[in-house]
């Protein structure tokens, strides 16, 4: 159950991150070959996080300051996510599972011994990934999922828009949404969508995992929200294929979307993120 507070926004928390991923990162230490997933940098500095209207768990607005990060240009597809399958399995070594690869909804599967994107679907965005699956392929690319304020400043920037590209309403042209159950899109689909950092397919097409617990605003990285031990509800940004356009704003929670974390679903996946400094990518 989560609690009001107002506890005073910090962005420490965030840094302290690096160490619990680093922790993780022995564990994949056989890694996959060079990801060729471009990243963007976020500058430092402040933004203002949630609104003033609308869902009551995205309210009130306020000021949040982060340090820099870098955020993946794209969401992580299937062919990218068979991968990391067919390095780490299903199940990791705690017996968590990564992966609902038995369920109608997964468009990866195995063939030959090998696990392979079904094809026309090796570049739309990976669905089915528990939260615990998303957090330990990131772990397994050096990187991280990125801090639901560190989505939010990604998708909006500074400006306080309500899209990631500006004001106007969504269109087919901007996001993938109102289609029909599991009809994603090509992550690269919808150049005229992106943030005002250049970061694509942040509205529609996928809910997004992120890495803190779903607990109310204001946000403060130092209330334990970032604590990445498997248990509670986790955020999920962004809108879904299947999302009404009113869920794809730069301020939507996720509030009425099924997300077990220890579950995949048919509409979340997700992106990484990474510190500076934490761990560059390997040649």
């Amino acid at each position: 159950m989560c609690f009001w507070g107002k506890a005073p926004l910090r962005a420490s928390g965030v840094l302290a991150l690096a160490g619990s991923v680093l922790a993780g990162l022995s564990a994949f230490a056989s890694g996959p070959p060079v990801a060729s997933t471009d990243m963007i940098a976020i500058p430092a500095g402040a933004f203002t996080m949630g609104s003033g209207t609308g869902p009551a768990d995205a309210r009130p607005a306020h000021k949040v300051d982060l340090p820099a990060f870098s955020i993946d240009k794209l969401p992580v597809t299937n062919a990218q996510f068979a991968a990391f399958l067919n390095a780490v399995g299903p199940v990791n070594s705690k017996g968590e599972r990564l992966f609902d690869f038995d369920d109608n909804d997964a468009r990866i599967h195995q063939r030959g011994g090998k696990w392979a994107a079904d094809r026309g679907f090796e570049d739309h965005p990976v669905v089915e990934v528990s939260w615990i699956g998303a957090h330990d392929y990131c772990a397994w690319m050096g990187k991280r999922l990125p801090t639901e304020a560190e989505w939010e400043k990604a998708a909006r920037g500074t400006d306080g828009r309500k899209y990631p590209w500006g004001d106007s309403p969504p269109d087919k042209t901007r996001a993938q949404f109102n289609a029909r159950y599991n009809q994603t899109a090509p992550v690269d689909s919808f150049p005229a969508g992106a943030s005002p950092y250049g970061v694509l397919d942040m509205a529609g097409n996928g809910w997004e995992w992120v890495g803190s617990a779903y607990r109310p605003y204001p946000y403060d990285s130092s209330d334990g929200r970032e604590d990445l031990n498997p248990g509670p509800v986790r955020g999920t940004r962004g809108g879904g294929h299947d999302s009404p356009p009113e869920e794809l704003t730069t301020t939507q929670r996720g509030r009425n979307l099924s997300r077990n974390p220890r579950s995949g679903h048919h509409n979340i996946g997700f992106r990484c993120a990474r510190s500076p400094g934490l761990r560059p990518e390997r040649p």
